[in-house]
């Protein structure tokens, strides 16, 4: 019996803080029983949980009762649910503060810098573009029907007719004197292998030796000739290539972006004039004054591929003015000095222009380097 005794006394001494633990839990079970206790008088939120005053006061009562090798920081009393048959749980653990149990009431989570949705913006390109689109897709059919308005510059819209005129007429040039060099060409290769069959003659015919040398001499020297004219012409055809399908090409293109520009002005320029022809209430006042600031960015627009446009067509017509005056009086001096057959004249008319012939298979590597 005594060692019965024993053996309780020292289980009571090694779990002290089991009986502790176990008597709060029969005092909470009678508390719940009589509405006199004061553990029946803890208040308990919306979502279960006590609160934070009488937790604390149940845990320092509660550190009272453990032993000193015990702390509340090794412990933690949780509760899951007060119709449960457990009414307390002891966990081993850091017990959470005030801080973290904060952050557990806290709500959700938001973030400050939103990652912008790339295909929200995509559409939203989409849509100004197909609106921008559309009205000027209607500006354009009125003016074809005569019903729409559209602004005109007399003075720019005739340079740009002339401008237009003057590059058909150019081309036109263009191609004429490439037909010219390619003929040309023809003649010249035709008349350096006449020449090359009189030489050959001339040596093997020894009674018309002097015929067969005066012929093949010519046609050397006609040949000779051409190639230089030939030079000339290609320079020609060259320069006025550069001065009609880049030169002329590029102010043709700001105006075609001055054109585009011309139609959304007048395209939203109409589309405020009938806002402002119909009512001016609180739900249509928005729409004007967007409207407005929509008219007034294509309207600098305008202004500023209009102002463009008038530089480039006075800096072209001075470039062209003198880029052909220098070809033409090249062509004339060439063509009138290899059809006059002065040599020494139509030499100097290429020296005049810093032009210089190939000579022919000068482009050919060497055998050095072909090695």
């Amino acid at each position: 019996m005594s060692e019965h005794r024993n053996e309780s006394t020292a289980l009571d001494e090694i779990h002290p803080a089991g009986e502790e633990v176990q008597s709060y839990s029969e005092e909470g079970a009678m508390a719940q029983e009589s509405p006199r206790n004061s553990a029946a008088e803890i208040p308990v939120t919306s979502n279960g949980q006590l609160e934070d005053s009488h937790e604390h006061s149940f845990n320092r009562d509660l550190k009272r009762s453990l032993p000193a090798g015990l702390g509340l920081s090794e412990t933690k009393i949780t509760s899951h649910d007060f119709d449960s048959t457990k009414e307390g749980v002891v966990e081993a653990g850091p017990f959470p503060g005030k801080g973290s149990r904060a952050q557990q009431k806290s709500g959700p989570v938001v973030l400050a810098d939103e990652v912008k949705n790339p295909a929200m913006e995509k559409l939203e390109l989409v849509r100004k573009w197909s609106l921008n689109t559309y009205k000027c897709t209607r500006q354009i059919i009125s003016e074809k029907l005569g019903r729409g308005s559209r602004t005109v510059d007399l003075e720019l819209e005739a340079q740009i007719d002339i401008l237009r005129d003057n590059k058909k007429k150019y081309e036109n040039i263009l191609r004429l004197a490439q037909t010219l060099s390619t003929q040309l060409f023809q003649m010249v290769h035709t008349q350096r292998q006449l020449g090359d069959a009189f030489a050959d003659l001339s040596l093997k015919s020894l009674e018309l030796h002097e015929e067969f040398g005066y012929n093949a001499d010519t046609q050397k020297l006609l040949a000779k000739n051409g190639e230089t004219l030939l030079g000339a012409i290609n320079f020609f055809i060259a320069s006025v290539n550069t001065l009609v399908n880049k030169t002329i090409e590029d102010t043709l293109l700001t105006v075609k972006q001055y054109e585009s520009a011309r139609i959304e002005y007048d395209a939203y320029r109409t589309d405020l004039e009938e806002l402002n022809l119909g009512p001016r209430d609180a739900s249509t006042l928005p729409k004007i004054e967007q409207s407005q600031q929509m008219f007034q960015v294509h309207k600098e627009k305008y202004d500023k591929m209009r102002n463009d446009v008038s530089i480039k067509l006075k800096f072209l017509e001075e470039n062209k003015v003198k880029v052909l005056h220098n070809q033409l009086v090249l062509f004339h001096n060439a063509i009138a000095a290899y059809f006059a057959g002065n040599q020494k004249q139509l030499e100097q008319t290429l020296k005049q222009f810093h032009i210089k012939l190939k000579t022919p298979g000068a482009d050919a590597p060497s055998w050095l380097e072909e090695q």
